[in-house]
Order: C-alpha cells, then structure tokens, then sequence
C-alpha cells in the first residue's frame, strides 16, 4: 500500500522536477500531504467525499431529538 502511495507521489507535477535543497522538498511533501492529499482526497469511508467535504455538511438532526 506504501509503495502505491509514493508511487502517486512521484507521478504529481510539483514532484517531476529536482528541488533546491533537501528542506524545500520536505516541505512540498509535507503540503503535498497535509494540504492536498489529506483534506481534499475522496475517501471511500467518508461516502467518496473529502474530509473538509464531510466536515462541512450539515449534521443530520438526531430523530429523537425534541
């Protein structure tokens, strides 16, 4: 499952070029991750949305409530 994840990494545009110097390229992977990969990637547990899609909808109403 790794190796499909940073196979995909490789394959994004930002990562087809050398970087300056080691630090930059740390953090183009940790925005790679913590930006786009993590808040806008469809997951299939959340119903194929991405997590900022999941938490931004409306809570349902519990049934019960009064």
């Amino acid at each position: 499952m790794v190796e499909s994840w940073f196979s995909t990494l490789k394959q994004e545009p930002r990562h087809q070029q050398p970087w300056p110097s080691r630090h930059q390229a740390e953090l183009g992977v940790f925005d790679h991750i913590e930006v786009l990969y993590n808040r806008h990637r469809p997951h299939s547990a959340l119903g194929l949305r991405s997590p900022l899609e999941y938490e931004h909808q409306e809570a349902p109403i519990p049934s019960n409530a009064t």
